[in-house]
């Protein structure tokens, strides 16, 4: 049993791993006093027995066992990336919460290939927040000749996604997580300016719909000045440890403070 000064240390170091990648790799203090404020006020987009959903491509499935989706919390359903890191940490600090995490994630999908499988892989799953991680492949399989897809089939597409989600899902939460590369590995000058119309592409859909939006990118390129990006990101799109590490602080940190 902890006694009340180790107590104390220990409910600062959790308030202090929620601040986000951006606070620790800008060296900024912690501005949240783990002694006055409780888990309740922390709780922001996430209420009590929330099912939370986290939809997307490679990055987010992180090999996750799809046979083991249909169990909330499951460690090896969640996968080996940024979703496990998340789920981690949010089932720590709110064990009397009562919330149940999914990962859906597939590798390769690209928008239209969400909306393929949104029935069975999103709404028939109720989730009250519903994060969403897609645009690499969108890109990446256009400029190895996979896809002939554009920003503008991206943006409608994303568009038509997440109205169809409103519709049968009026109450959802949405986050809409960033686009990113790195520039090492797959990324090179090819993907650029295109890249960039990817990421403002999903901040206008996040506008709209009033979403949580996850600046992934700017956390990445403050990185990028800390150490190499490969060291992120080894092939320039799918994050190491250290970057998925960094994806999930960030992502706790927007939607307790939403």
């Amino acid at each position: 049993m902890m006694n009340s000064a180790n107590r104390r240390d220990f409910l600062k170091m959790t308030a202090a791993g929620t601040l986000g990648a951006a606070a620790l790799l800008s060296g900024a203090g912690c501005s949240r006093n783990s002694e006055t404020q409780d888990v309740a006020s922390l709780r922001g987009l996430i209420g009590k027995d929330a099912t939370i959903l986290f939809q997307g491509d490679s990055i987010t499935d992180a090999g996750r066992d799809r046979s083991r989706e249909q169990n909330a919390n499951d460690g090896r359903m969640l996968g080996g990336g940024y979703v496990h890191f998340a789920a981690a940490q949010l089932l720590a600090e709110r064990p009397a919460d009562g919330l149940k995490i999914y990962n859906r994630g597939i590798s390769g999908n690209k928008v239209f290939q969400l909306a393929e499988r949104w029935d069975a892989d999103c709404l028939a799953l109720k989730p009250d927040v519903l994060s969403i991680l897609i645009g690499v492949n969108d890109i990446w399989h256009k400029l190895n000749g996979q896809y002939d897809g554009t920003v503008e089939v991206y943006e409608k597409d994303y568009r038509a996604l997440l109205a169809r989600t409103r519709q049968a899902l009026p109450a959802v939460k949405l986050v809409i997580c960033e686009p990113f590369v790195l520039r090492c590995g797959a990324v090179n000058d090819k993907w650029f300016p295109d890249f960039d119309g990817y990421r403002a592409a999903a901040r206008r859909v996040a506008t709209e719909f009033k979403a949580v939006f996850i600046p992934f990118q700017a956390m990445f390129d403050r990185a990028a000045r800390k150490a190499p990006p490969a060291y992120w990101a080894a092939d320039g799109v799918h994050p190491t440890m250290a970057g998925a590490c960094l994806m999930a602080q960030a992502w706790v940190n927007a939607v307790s403070h939403a």
